[in-house]
Order: structure tokens, then C-alpha cells, then sequence
């Protein structure tokens, strides 16, 4: 029981320090590591806390940022979206066209 402990702690500090070092979203934390955000979430808020204060101090302060900027990043993720449609849009009119020429 205490190795899975000591196991879950560790966990929470490699996560902890992954997210400072690279000032990851806990979604690209959860992808790096192999795991859930869920787990992310409850490792770095929880367990962290508890276990590496200073370390949690840091975690949340990013995290908060990546929160704050969140509403940046989807308006930036839909631009580009968009974009690369009507980029395909504009290949697919222009190969059309090609086409019809021959």
C-alpha cells in the first residue's frame, strides 16, 4: 500500500515539475505523460499540495495563466480552422478549374 502511495506521490512531483518546466496546459501534461487531465487535475491540486508546497505554488500559478489565456487560445484554434478550410477550398476551386482547362 505504501509503495502505491509513494508511487502516486512521485507521480504528482514529475507532473508538477513537467508543467513548470515546459508552463504546460494540464492538457498537454496529461498527453506527455500518459494520463488522464482528471488525474492531472487531482495529482497537481491535491496530492502536490501535500506533498511539495513550493512545487504546487509554481504549478498554480501557471495553470491559473494557461486558465486565463484559455478563452486566447480557442479564439487563435478556430481562426486557424478556418483558415486551412478555405485554403483547401481555394486548392480544390483552383484544381477544378485545371481541370476543366484540359
Amino acid at each position: 500500500m505504501k509503495e502505491m502511495i509513494y508511487a502516486a506521490d512521485r507521480r504528482a512531483e514529475e507532473l508538477g515539475r513537467y508543467i513548470v518546466e515546459h508552463k504546460a496546459t494540464v492538457r498537454t501534461a496529461a498527453a506527455a505523460t500518459g494520463v488522464s487531465k482528471s488525474t492531472v487535475h487531482k495529482e497537481v491540486n491535491h496530492r502536490l499540495k501535500e506533498t511539495d508546497y513550493s512545487l504546487y505554488l509554481q504549478v498554480r500559478e501557471i495553470l491559473d495563466l494557461n486558465k486565463s489565456e484559455r478563452h486566447i487560445r480557442g479564439g487563435i484554434a478556430t481562426r486557424e480552422k478556418y483558415r486551412k478550410m478555405a485554403e483547401k477550398s481555394v486548392e480544390a476551386s483552383e484544381k477544378q478549374a485545371r481541370i476543366e482547362k484540359s
